[in-house]
């Protein structure tokens, strides 16, 4: 079960990542902006000597404080960054993935969250991990949201987790009713029941962890202009539309389904506080285009917070120490605002 409320401050808990990709690099960077960028004390679960290595190829000036547990990382994250450590297996060339490696991201992952649901660590921000390395170390699960949800189930029982992946930025949020999956495959993996429990976790994420009172729904249709009246596919009828009627009648302001080509831009944009749409790229592609550097990932229904830059591990220029730590670094702000407000409502409510 999660630990009691704690009314002291605690720091995040943020991992590593594959140490080949840029995590340990926008980790770095991060934590060099802290002061300036106003961030919350923070603890890295992952390889010291990888942090270190990397911040020489920075030419970064920076203590690291190796601890045995986040409470460390309060007293020491204005002048020292708090590491917990977690060897990797092999020497880390940046850009060259190794599956002997994989063992440390899991087990970063895994100790992170038991921080978290142990009352030691506030939220989760995840630096970029890369599914084929993994699955290359035998990793079962479809990628980092699916391995957060079986950990809360293992961790935090008798209650069934149905995460959801948003994408946030200042100016659009954006839910994909599903994530990896062939466009082929689609219309068959959506159902009325996804749809619905989909959208009303964003609704109650909308009000409890963004704090918005009336939260707005919009749903993308799935076919072009939203199915044309059945004329272009009857999912949007048959599907889409009774999910959105049974949300409306308990209460919930959601609309659609809409034509996904007018959802986006400013004007309509102005209409809802987040849109659920059919598809991995129909959600990606307008926050992508819209907030390219400052998108965060947010697993929603989960019983901890959970960030992520919205990013992949980019190999291709994780020897160049080019990497911007924005999207890092407003993941970090997030979670400190999303952990920030469940904390406050736990100890009034």
């Amino acid at each position: 079960m999660p630990a009691a409320p704690s009314d002291r401050p605690l720091p995040l808990a943020v991992t590593m990542g594959d140490p080949a990709g840029i995590g340990p690099e926008i980790v770095l960077k991060s934590y060099a902006r802290r002061v300036e960028r106003g961030l919350q004390p923070f603890v890295v679960y992952g390889c010291p000597r990888t942090l270190t290595e990397r911040a020489h190829q920075l030419g970064q000036t920076v203590v690291l404080r190796e601890v045995a547990s986040p409470a460390e990382a309060l007293g020491r994250f204005s002048s020292e960054l708090p590491v917990l450590p977690i060897p990797v297996a092999r020497e880390v060339r940046p850009g060259t993935p190794l599956p002997e490696n994989a063992m440390g991201t899991i087990s970063a992952i895994e100790q992170a969250v038991r921080a978290v649901v142990a009352g030691d660590a506030s939220g989760i921000v995840t630096a970029p991990i890369a599914k084929a390395v993994l699955y290359a170390a035998g990793f079962v699960h479809p990628g980092h949201t699916e391995f957060l949800a079986a950990l809360a189930g293992s961790l935090v029982p008798g209650k069934r987790h149905h995460p959801v992946m948003m994408l946030a930025s200042s100016l659009l949020r954006v839910v994909p009713a599903t994530i990896h999956v062939p466009l082929s495959d689609v219309p068959r993996a959506l159902s009325r029941r996804l749809l619905y429990e989909t959208i009303a976790i964003t609704w109650r994420s909308l009000r409890s962890d963004f704090g918005i009172d009336e939260p707005r729904v919009a749903v993308a249709g799935l076919n072009p202009h939203a199915g044309e009246g059945g004329t272009i596919g009857r999912e949007d009828i048959d599907l889409i539309a009774p999910a959105i009627e049974e949300l409306r009648r308990e209460g919930l302001t959601v609309t659609g389904p809409h034509s996904a080509d007018t959802l986006f831009h400013a004007a309509a944009r102005k209409t809802y506080d987040a849109a659920v749409c059919m598809y991995h790229d129909q959600a990606l592609i307008p926050i992508k285009t819209l907030s390219f550097d400052t998108g965060v990932n947010v697993t929603l229904g989960l019983p901890f917070v959970r960030t992520s830059p919205d990013h992949g591990t980019a190999f291709d220029i994780a020897a160049q120490c080019v990497a911007s730590p924005e999207s890092m670094i407003a993941a970090i702000r997030m979670a400190a605002e999303l952990s920030e407000r469940r904390r406050a409502q736990a100890v009034a409510g």
